[in-house]
């Protein structure tokens, strides 16, 4: 194991080195992709360090134990032996999950999108539901939520809502949460006691780079409109809504979470790359 680690210590070092260059700063693809090798071999490299520590420590009780002159050491010795022992094949394991590939994918930002299925006016509060679950645990893991799109249910909750997630991790932690999710309630809508079946979709999408994504904006038809919904009367009154037609896929993407149009519309084109 630790000659596999010393072929990956010297790729991190040589990162290292390269991230400082000039040319490689300057190349902002190139820069941002060796980053994250970097910041992912960096927590290998630590438990790298641990294993060479946790060796020579079970090398040198040993040393002391078998030489036995010494009664307090040799007492003390097998004590820092057998917290070393135990220690050791969990650090392996450890290390063993950290060497196997990583998606390049899992570490990027990610767009989320709940939409309401079957249910009615209920399939849209629970949608509503599973957006106030997803950011409160977005907050616990520190990471940032930032709406691009919604659009509000008649009782409440919302037929669809769009928004980014940033931070650390993000899509690889929540792309497991796509798919369909049901709930079987009573609703707050429902005056007989009935337990209803709703529905919602959730789709987990990583953020495209720009540099990932190249769009021809020439085949972009971009519409600006006044956002609709609750906000300020700035919001509401100017045309700050952002609505892109893909024109060669068909596909429509809307953005109206910021008071500027310009905002509006730079969120809007990396939901539309990472479509």
């Amino acid at each position: 194991m630790l000659e596999k680690l010393q072929i990956i210590k010297q790729r991190f070092d040589e990162i290292g080195d390269l991230i400082i260059q000039p040319d490689v700063i300057s190349d902002q693809k190139r820069y941002i992709q060796l980053n994250k090798e970097y910041k992912d071999l960096r927590e290998l490299m630590d438990k790298r360090e641990e294993y060479v520590s946790l060796t020579n420590s079970i090398n040198e009780a040993n040393e002391i134990i078998n030489d036995g002159s010494d009664a307090e050491m040799v007492e003390m010795a097998k004590m820092e032996l057998e917290t070393a022992e135990e220690r050791l094949p969990q650090l392996e394991e450890e290390i063993k999950f950290l060497l196997i590939p990583k998606d390049p994918e899992d570490a990027k930002n990610a767009v989320m999108e709940i939409r309401a299925g079957t249910g009615g006016d209920e399939a849209s509060i629970f949608a509503g539901d599973l957006y106030r679950m997803y950011t409160k645990y977005c907050e616990s893991k520190g990471w940032n939520v930032s709406l691009v799109d919604y659009n509000e249910g008649t009782s409440g909750g919302y037929k669809e809502i769009i928004f980014e997630i940033n931070g650390e991790d993000v899509y690889g932690t929540l792309k497991y949460e796509a798919g369909v999710h049901r709930v079987q309630r009573v609703p707050q809508t429902e005056t007989q006691g009935r337990v209803h079946t709703s529905a919602a979709t959730v789709i987990v999408l990583p953020e495209a780079e720009e540099f990932d994504v190249e769009l021809d904006m020439s085949e972009v038809r971009i519409e600006r409109t006044t956002s609709t919904g609750p906000g300020g009367q700035s919001v509401n009154t100017t045309y700050s809504a952002i609505k892109l037609h893909h024109e060669p896929t068909g596909m429509i993407v809307s953005c109206q979470d910021q008071k500027s149009s310009h905002k509006n519309l730079e969120k809007a084109l990396k939901v539309l790359r990472s479509r």
